[in-house]
């Protein structure tokens, strides 16, 4: 496929086909492609957890649900995905890694750090993972994990606590699907978010 078009379809799916597990070498692809993200100081302070296996995804939507969500919603279609990707920072890579001769500073102090790029790197490794499925002509959804959740994902699957999942990627072939209601809401005007030189100034200065 070529690239603009990956980029036209690019969409999070909500619903997958129960019935048509993916291929090991395309979860393999898939997964590997998140590793050629960029990463700062080529820290690659990531991890994924990689579940394919019915009892492990069984397991992950039994930790990660809130009550909440009603049935027949989105999370019933989402648990129908045959690959679930957890993606996981860790920011102790970062500071050990800037804190070595050749990039200069002395200690791991994270204030030197104008934002965090340990979950930001690792964001682009997911991008890549969800960009490599719509290539393969898959569905997927990036989306987070309840933060009141978070312990409870962590303890079921053995995380070490250097590790912050910063969301996880559902992959597989498309099912049935609605679109979402928020897409109403339509894209920015590209001169509201786009500015070529400068910030247009103010009315009047």
């Amino acid at each position: 496929m070529e690239f603009d078009e990956v980029i036209r379809r690019r969409r999070m799916v909500r619903g997958y086909d129960p019935d048509r597990p993916l291929p090991p070498e395309l979860v393999d692809k898939i997964v590997r492609h998140g590793l050629r993200a960029p990463s700062a100081g080529f820290s690659q302070g990531w991890s994924f957890l990689v579940l394919t296996e019915p009892a492990d995804r069984e397991l992950y939507w039994s930790v990660t649900a809130s009550p909440e969500f009603e049935a027949d919603g989105w999370l019933d279609r989402m648990r129908t995905a045959p690959l679930i990707v957890v993606a996981l920072s860790n920011k102790s890579a970062y500071l050990d890694r800037y804190a070595e001769k050749d990039k200069g500073w002395a200690d791991r102090d994270e204030n030197r750090w104008p934002v965090p790029y340990w979950d930001i790197d690792t964001g682009f490794a997911a991008l890549l993972m969800h960009l490599t499925a719509v290539n393969e002509g898959l569905g997927s959804c990036f989306f987070g994990i309840p933060p009141v959740r978070i312990p409870d994902f962590m303890a079921a699957f053995g995380v070490p606590a250097e590790f912050n999942p910063v969301g996880v990627l559902t992959v597989g072939y498309r099912g049935t699907d609605k679109r979402s209601p928020s897409l109403k809401r339509g894209h920015r005007p590209v001169d509201d978010v786009v500015h070529h030189g400068r910030w247009a100034s103010a009315a009047g200065v």
